[in-house]
């Protein structure tokens, strides 16, 4: 249905006014009507095509009828103008003789076509007038516009560049998405007449205006921040105003991420002062959130620190990356902070022509802090979020931030995952949490809907502490993976069945021990206080396997127990050996921490436990000695490590939500 418009006639008179092809004009009959008036009629150009509403409501296609309340004249053009006022319209009036005119209103018309146009299919090309482009729906029948938050950095040691409000040349066109003004008509517009860009959104997005495409330099922002609305010319003949807009917000608690544009031909009243809109078109963006990476996609890059005593870790874990095809990135030395999982978290952001990953700092600002930073560059984006007034805890550090593969829970899909952050149990007074803003702008993204489970139970308090994912051949594609000290004491308990109760754990490192409890196998097992509290830490552990089972949809054949033990420090849970759980994955490939288990029959009896679970699933296990670098500080091998892994290429998340 056309958009229509109301316009006051004056009789006697040429109005001149600018008609947008696709609208409709209303001018009402009885209100024009000079005094003594019966009937009127109606003559325009050829491409005009009128119509008369009666007050019974029904149109007649004759231009021409009886004077009454209610009656109505409508008009449409069908062409646009050569030239201004090339159209033309007369309404004529008459007394009771029908053959002696009263008087006559006259229009002059100036026809052109206006539209706003985005890619509102989603197709990667901006299409013409696409009637759904005003609105925004989900799903792979859905339709709306994408944009991106342009996070990465152009110029070398600036700003990110949704930061600096410039466009800097044509590698920041490919983070934009195009806007396009089209236009049909004369050369110009009559005098008054002008064209306006507006966004309700304003502090959210940026528009530049490329007036000339082959020389794309530094551009100012035309709309944006303290700038909510841009005013140029009508291009005529055909021309076209190309705007490329980028989104400076990820959504957020205070952002749904949605951004909406009007553009309006606007016509001046009073210069410098009032104007009245003729025609709005309308279009709006979401901008792309942020998504995460499960350990089931392949591994592109694994990131470590080098450091003074970790020269062998490091050397490991390029052999495993080697053998998992998996590039691996060394960093310059960071004394005293090693914990590269902890600082960062990998993921991207997608539009239709265009994937940017995007790394996340946490809020910990240790020694790690400037790491993302450098990070950031040309094609590789940047967001963080600020602890504000909340105090940053160890929860805030991004072990406590892991993301599980594609699932499907009570018929309900999830085909990016769904995002895991470990709190205080749900029922404590105390207890750390993750600061409120990153929570919300997890939560803000919809496309990979959180789960929260139960961490603070542990002295660092993260979930890949007690958890991670390895892919499978079957069933739903992976397997999740639980710290199990029942399975732990069960194998124990069967060696010493077996006659190696004299065995002991840490056999060739015996100084890490300390106070942490006994290593024999024969006295694990009958020292209460021990396996007491590791009662504590499984009914820990079992409380997030519920959780996990009911809102990942698992199965008991979906979980894997490892083998771990654990002793409490302050009433906080620490892992007593190498945590195998806190492995990396690799494509096919898993670094595990060398547990030093007993050694029977020249092999340690855990890592043949684990090899047991896991080689069946097509992996390789490769233990890595990390316990000096990094067990004995309270972290194992993906603590001290991040991998960048490749995007959903097949799953859109314009497809997916909202979660």
């Amino acid at each position: 249905m056309a958009t229509t418009r109301t316009i006051h006639l004056q009789l006697d008179k040429v109005q001149e006014e600018v008609f947008v092809l696709g609208t409709e004009l209303v001018m009402d009959i009885y209100q024009l009507a000079p005094p003594g008036a019966v009937t009127f009629s109606v003559s325009a150009s050829a491409d005009v095509t009128c119509w008369v509403n009666m007050p019974t409501g029904v149109a007649q296609p004759e231009p021409h009828g009886r004077v009454a309340v209610g009656t109505q004249v409508h008009a449409q053009v069908l062409t646009p103008s050569q030239e201004l006022g090339d159209k033309k319209l007369s309404i004529t009036f008459y007394g009771k003789n029908a053959d002696q005119a009263l008087a006559k209103a006259q229009l002059s018309l100036t026809a052109i076509g206006l539209s706003l146009d985005v890619d509102a299919d989603r197709d990667g090309i901006v299409e013409h007038s696409n009637p759904k482009k005003g609105s925004w729906e989900w799903g792979p029948q859905g339709h709306g516009a994408v944009l991106l938050v342009n996070c990465d950095q152009e110029s070398e040691g600036g700003a990110a560049d949704n930061y600096d409000h410039i466009l800097q040349g044509e590698s920041d066109l490919k983070d934009m998405a195009p806007m396009v003004v089209r236009t049909r008509g004369p050369a110009v517009l009559p005098h008054g007449f002008c064209l306006q860009l507006y966004s309700p959104d304003w502090k959210h997005v940026g528009v530049f205006h490329m007036q000339d495409l082959s020389r794309a330099g530094e551009v100012n922002q035309s709309l944006g921040p303290g700038r909510p609305s841009y005013s140029f010319q009508y291009p005529g003949r055909g021309g076209e105003v190309n705007l490329f807009v980028e989104g400076l917000s990820f959504p957020d608690a205070d952002f749904n991420g949605f951004v909406h544009f009007h553009l309006s031909l606007l016509q001046v009243i009073l210069p410098d002062t009032v104007s009245t809109p003729i025609f709005t078109d309308s279009v709006v963006f979401r901008v792309a959130p942020w998504i995460m990476t499960p350990n089931t996609q392949p591994a592109l890059q694994v990131i470590m620190c080098k450091v003074g005593n970790n020269t062998a870790f490091v050397k490991e874990m390029r052999k495993v990356a080697e053998k998992g095809k998996c590039k691996a990135i060394i960093l310059d030395t960071y004394e005293n902070d090693i914990w590269m999982q902890d600082q960062m978290e990998f993921g991207y952001c997608e539009s239709p022509n265009r994937v940017l990953p995007v790394v996340f700092d946490s809020p910990r600002n240790r020694e790690l802090k400037d790491i993302p930073l450098r990070i950031m560059g040309p094609d590789f984006g940047y967001v963080t979020r600020y602890a504000y007034k909340d105090a940053v805890s160890s929860l805030d550090s991004f072990g406590n931030l892991e993301v599980s593969p594609p699932v499907v829970v009570r018929g309900k899909k999830y085909p990016l995952g769904r995002i895991i952050i470990g709190s205080a149990f749900p029922t404590a007074e105390m207890g750390r949490n993750m600061v409120r803003t990153v929570r919300e702008f997890l939560f803000a993204q919809q496309v990979q809907a959180p789960v929260e489970l139960y961490s603070d139970w542990l002295t660092v308090g993260h979930v890949d502490e007690f958890m991670s994912f390895v892919p499978a051949p079957d069933r739903k594609g992976f397997r999740l993976l639980l710290a199990s000290p029942d399975a732990c004491l069960r194998l124990l308990k069967e060696l010493h069945q077996q006659g190696h109760g004299q065995r002991r754990l840490f056999e060739s490192r015996p100084e890490v021990l300390k106070s942490k409890g006994p290593a024999v196998i024969g006295e694990i097992l009958v020292d209460e206080k021990f396996k007491m509290e590791n009662t504590y830490v499984q009914r820990c552990i079992d409380w997030n396997r519920d959780v996990l089972k009911r809102e990942l949809g698992l199965e008991e054949v979906d979980i894997i127990d490892l083998p771990v033990l654990f002793f409490l420090n302050k009433s906080k849970a620490e892992a007593y050996f190498p945590n195998m759980v806190n492995m990396v994955v690799l494509n096919k490939e898993l670094a595990i921490p060398k547990p030093f288990g007993p050694i029977i029959d020249e092999q340690c009896a855990l890592e043949t436990s684990v090899c047991s679970l896991l080689e069946p699933l097509g992996l390789r296990c490769s233990y890595v000695d990390d316990l000096l670098s990094h067990h004995v500080k309270k972290g194992e091998v993906h603590c001290g490590s991040n991998t960048r892994r490749a995007h959903f290429a097949a799953t859109h998340w314009w497809d997916v939500g909202p979660l």
